[in-house]
């Protein structure tokens, strides 16, 4: 890509933390072909977007980058890191009593597993069992029913020698 810096990224521009849309296409200094670059100064602070657009022959391609602007020393900065470490210590160690929880429920998921295919054989020997009892059920009705049958007949016999003696 060649050409005056300021034609093919005429567009490109920055948006600063307060909203506002600043042009960058008269500070753009070519380096060598395809290689531009800014010297930009942040006035406030916070993010600045920079959005970089070329047009060249017809073509055109965008590109975007973002930068944190803070007011403070390397002392804050230092001071913030040690804040976060102590942030992701406690975290880590939170992690770790979760971890052991999480192997705890891993147990417990193991014995309710266990007690599940515990309770489904039981129900299996208990439909076993059920099905066992009606069958006996059948036979003790088979054997029943003759019998009361006999025991009706001999009733039956009983009653018309008794009404014949009298």
């Amino acid at each position: 890509m060649s050409g005056d810096a300021k034609k093919v990224l005429s567009s490109s521009h920055i948006h600063s933390p307060d909203g506002k849309v600043k042009s960058l296409a008269m500070s753009m200094e070519m380096l060598h072909q395809g290689l531009y670059f800014v010297e930009y100064i942040p006035r406030m602070e916070g993010t600045h977007i920079f959005h970089m657009v070329s047009f060249f022959q017809g073509t055109q391609s965008h590109g975007s980058a973002a930068t944190l602007v803070m007011g403070q020393d390397i002392a804050g900065i230092s001071r913030q890191i040690i804040t976060l470490n102590e942030v992701l210590t406690t975290a880590s160690d939170e992690l770790a009593v979760l971890q052991t929880d999480i192997h705890g429920f891993g147990l417990l998921n193991t014995q309710l597993s266990d007690s599940v295919t515990t309770i489904d054989r039981s129900v299996t020997s208990m439909s076993s069992a059920v099905e066992n009892i009606e069958q006996a059920s059948l036979q003790v009705n088979s054997l029943l029913f003759p019998i009361m049958g006999a025991i009706a007949v001999i009733l039956a016999l009983q009653i018309s020698i008794i009404a014949r003696r009298r």
